[in-house]
């Protein structure tokens, strides 16, 4: 027989008290406790329950994959989306999350997949003038708008769609609870629910998640270790461009990243990314670099650029944008001490053009050159890609996948590359019409990147 019992548990974190207090001892975050109601069922053994399997008969074929008509998307998962998966997709309202959803439930749509779309903020007419604007078709997509748990697992059994997607699960609750929506404990029930569903049935679900108004996604202990996969989108809705980031990938590499813009038919992804983010770079100014980063697996270029002008005395402003602020205020202290750069009196202002959030350790010596080159006046050649980490001690060290950041720049057409002295003594093979400058500290390093100027 089942039993219930108060219990109080924080929407931040999601551990739960026996009683009220006015602070969680878990995360440490004030009046996040919440009243709810748990409900324990008699634990039954079952005779039927799956028996140990040995790991030398463990199937390990290659996992059965839908294409969602975005082949960025496909290569974000992995190589396609994977039949009983969960991946969430979270990010500030208003970025496109339901627009890209509605783009990928076209795609499969197209494939022959058969598509539920829940939908739990917005009716079904609201929704299809979004569709009918981005070139949505009919069928097999359905909807379903509704916030019911039961009333989704009972038409998920009637229709057996391959594909459901969940808009969003801040809405949908468990009629059994007797929490309000959005509450961390109907976030985790209604996840919980879902992941059975997904690996029960089969049925790929998206769900997309609203983030808190400290940056993170509602519930994200608890939602992030139940899903396979999670999709965060960045971006400002001011500005053309979202980017599509992997946060967590069962499936395949993480820490990918796309590249989309938001035209007036929907979502349209960015093939080139690195040419589209060149593609206003100021010709001949000082405090413009170009970097080469690896996000996951794939290469980028993209302009770096610095700004040093006098300040207040005694209160030097340091403002970052795309930049871990900390890294930045180290490199800082690096060339001060070993440049002899005198920065204690100058505001610096960092940027990386086009919304992107790097925090590749190869874009040391790329935001030290910018730096300079904003502090002597004086421009960086236009045809050097720099990459390269640096050490406290003023040196220049290795990074990953050298050669990856090579070919990138060698597409877009630069004539030179500086680099770390040490991945260029590793490298077998030379490039052709392309110059490798190896350094192996600071000094050495802009007395290159100068060279041209």
């Amino acid at each position: 027989m089942a039993k219930e019992r108060v219990v109080f548990v924080c929407e931040n974190c999601g551990v739960s008290f026996p009683k009220w207090m006015g602070r969680c001892t878990a995360c440490n975050e004030w009046s996040t406790l919440v009243e709810s109601v748990e409900i324990k069922k008699a634990a039954h053994p079952s005779r039927d329950a799956t028996l140990a399997i040995p790991y030398s008969e463990i199937d390990i074929s290659p996992a059965d994959r839908m294409e969602t008509g975005f082949s960025e998307i496909d290569r974000l998962l992995g190589g396609g989306l994977v039949r009983g998966s969960l991946v969430l997709v979270g990010g500030d309202p208003g970025i496109g999350k339901s627009t890209l959803m509605l783009q990928v439930a076209s795609g499969l749509q197209r494939s022959g997949q058969k598509v539920l779309y829940v939908s739990g903020e917005e009716s079904p007419a609201q929704v299809k003038l979004r569709g009918n604007r981005i070139g949505l078709t009919g069928d097999p997509l359905f909807m379903l708008p509704v916030r019911d748990m039961d009333a989704i697992e009972a038409e998920v059994a009637r229709l057996r769609p391959s594909v459901l997607i969940l808009d969003s699960i801040q809405t949908m609750m468990n009629p059994n609870m007797l929490s309000v929506p959005g509450s961390i404990t109907q976030v985790r029930e209604a996840t919980n629910r879902l992941l059975v569903l997904a690996k029960e049935q089969g049925v790929a679900c998206f769900i997309i998640g609203h983030i808190t108004k400290d940056g993170a996604i509602a519930g994200p202990k608890s939602l992030e270790h139940m899903v396979d996969a999670v999709l965060y989108f960045e971006g400002d809705r001011l500005h053309s461009n979202r980017i599509l980031r992997v946060q967590k990938n069962r499936f395949g590499s993480a820490s990918e990243l796309c590249l989309f813009t938001m035209e007036e038919n929907g979502l349209q992804p960015v093939t080139n990314p690195s040419l589209a983010l060149l593609k206003e770079r100021p010709a001949g100014s000082s405090g413009s670099v170009v970097a080469c980063c690896i996000e996951g697996t794939q290469s980028l270029c993209f302009e770096i650029q610095a700004l040093v002008s006098s300040g207040v005395l005694g209160n030097p402003r340091r403002m970052t944008e795309g930049l871990d602020h900390n890294r930045v205020a180290m490199l800082l202290a690096v060339m001060e001490k070993r440049l002899g750069c005198h920065l204690g009196g100058e505001d610096v202002f960092i940027n990386v053009p086009g919304g992107l959030y790097i925090d590749d350790p190869g874009l040391d010596l790329p935001v030290v050159a910018a730096v300079w080159s904003s502090l002597r006046r004086k421009p960086v050649d236009p045809h050097t890609a720099v990459f390269g980490e640096i050490g406290l001690a003023g040196e220049v060290r290795a990074v990953s996948s050298c050669d990856k950041r090579i070919a990138e720049a060698k597409a877009l057409g630069f004539h030179r590359i500086v680099m770390p002295a040490t991945n260029l003594q590793t490298r077998e093979r030379e490039e052709d019409h392309i110059e490798l400058l190896g350094v192996r500290n600071l000094k050495d390093s802009l007395e290159h990147i100068m060279v041209n100027s």
